[in-house]
């Protein structure tokens, strides 16, 4: 969906949503909201609706208030609010329906408040901070971070070895990941605003642009390569970090080397 078509989605979603009595909010997120970034051709629309007291489940099983219903392939309920939406041309909505009080199950960094007939902002405003305190108050030490991805890799390797490749990538996956949280922790960028609190792995190659191209290429290679690439990064990004784990990666190193000779 382009710029302008997306845009156009956009207004005609909140038009809709302004006329319908049965609304209380709309929420833009992510790139839908077009803070630090906008959407570009490949954005979906990411979006709360907040309904008045009684309609919250009503609006979460009827179609007709989303534009283009007529142009709908597949809708499935994925949590208790939150459903996904895919039209004909492929384009994805991911929302989710709550009334206010209900906004208390929901994490929220990034936002813009499209329609608000009573309470809305205010109630969004106080999300953003409660999160950011959440994720603060239950962010793991580096000494768990440096632990748990280490030991992702030496097991995804192992299991690679054993002839458990689906199982031993999703492992180094993980470990991507978690080399993402640490890189964002301790090695600062200009563009670090951009990163996703909630999803580590989310604008990595925008951010740092050399580590996050070095780890999306080694990404597209095999399981192995992929090992030895984390290894690598980690210890050119993250040594000086008091916690990061030199003897441990070297046994690690030590090992992958002997599963490969």
């Amino acid at each position: 969906m382009d710029t302008a078509a997306y845009q156009a989605f956009t207004t005609e979603l909140t038009r809709r949503a302004d006329a319908d009595g049965r609304f209380r909010g709309l929420v833009a997120l992510g790139s839908m909201a077009a803070r630090d970034y906008p959407p570009d051709d490949f954005s979906d629309h990411d979006f709360f609706v907040i309904a008045w007291p009684g309609h919250a489940e009503t609006l979460r099983h009827e179609r007709g208030w989303l534009p283009r219903a007529e142009d709908v392939a597949l809708v499935f309920r994925e949590t208790a609010h939150g459903l996904k939406v895919v039209y004909r041309d492929g384009h994805l909505l991911e929302f989710a329906v709550f009334d206010l009080e209900e906004l208390s199950f929901a994490r929220v960094n990034r936002y813009r408040v499209l329609l608000d007939k009573g309470g809305v902002t205010e109630r969004m405003d106080a999300r953003a901070r409660d999160t950011t305190v959440e994720l603060q108050r239950t962010a793991p030490d580096d000494a768990w971070l440096f632990g748990q991805w280490l030991t992702q890799v030496l097991v995804g390797m192992g299991r690679h070895a054993r002839g458990e490749g689906l199982s031993g990538r999703a492992r180094l996956d993980e470990a991507v990941r978690l080399f993402c949280l640490l890189l964002a922790r301790h090695v600062p960028a200009p563009q670090a605003s951009l990163l996703d609190g909630l999803d580590p792995v989310r604008r990595v190659e925008r951010v740092y642009p050399e580590t996050g191209g070095e780890l999306s290429r080694a990404l597209e290679g095999d399981s192995p390569a992929l090992a030895r690439t984390l290894l690598r990064l980690a210890e050119r990004e993250l040594s000086h970090v008091p916690a990061f784990p030199r003897d441990g990666v070297a046994a690690v190193r030590a090992r992958l080397e002997a599963l490969h000779r």
